[in-house]
């Protein structure tokens, strides 16, 4: 078994002069950083006073989900001998509010994949499942990722 480890710094920008003195009264703002990467701005889903121009985490694990899922079904596609030339997702997400939290009950992936054999065509759909055992997000969740593909002839 191998042990992978990632890190990153968070700092919250959301400081309006009195802190956390009332629930109005911060930002959600933050800045997600990374050595060599690009700065993140993230901050909460309007919903919960958030800044709508910036990544939610509701949207992060969406995003997370999404490119999991297909940097595991290009690696399926080779090993079957599949040729994909195009791939994109829109993926969807239900969280139920309880309280002050709450926890995501799905998401449905639905990614359109474009293929160069005619004869890949069932195969290339039944591999979803295989990537999504494969996908190390997917694995993490505790909620059901469903998976709803569409198989395009390049």
């Amino acid at each position: 078994m191998t042990d992978h480890h990632y890190a990153l710094d968070l700092v919250w920008q959301g400081n309006r002069g009195s802190g956390t003195s009332g629930y109005r009264d911060y930002g959600r703002d933050v800045t997600l950083r990374a050595a060599g990467k690009p700065d993140l701005l993230g901050s909460a889903d309007p919903t919960f006073r958030g800044d709508a121009t910036r990544w939610n985490p509701e949207e992060m694990l969406l995003a997370a989900l999404a490119q999991c899922h297909l940097l595991s079904y290009l690696h399926s596609a080779v090993l079957h001998g599949i040729v994909v030339t195009a791939y994109d997702d829109s993926p969807v997400g239900v969280m139920e509010q309880s309280g002050h939290g709450g926890h995501f009950t799905s998401v449905t992936l639905r990614p359109r994949v474009t293929i160069t054999d005619p004869a890949h065509v069932d195969l290339a759909r039944e591999i979803h499942g295989e990537a999504s055992r494969n996908c190390f997000i997917a694995a993490s969740v505790n909620f059901p990722v469903l998976h709803e593909p569409e198989i395009r002839l390049a």
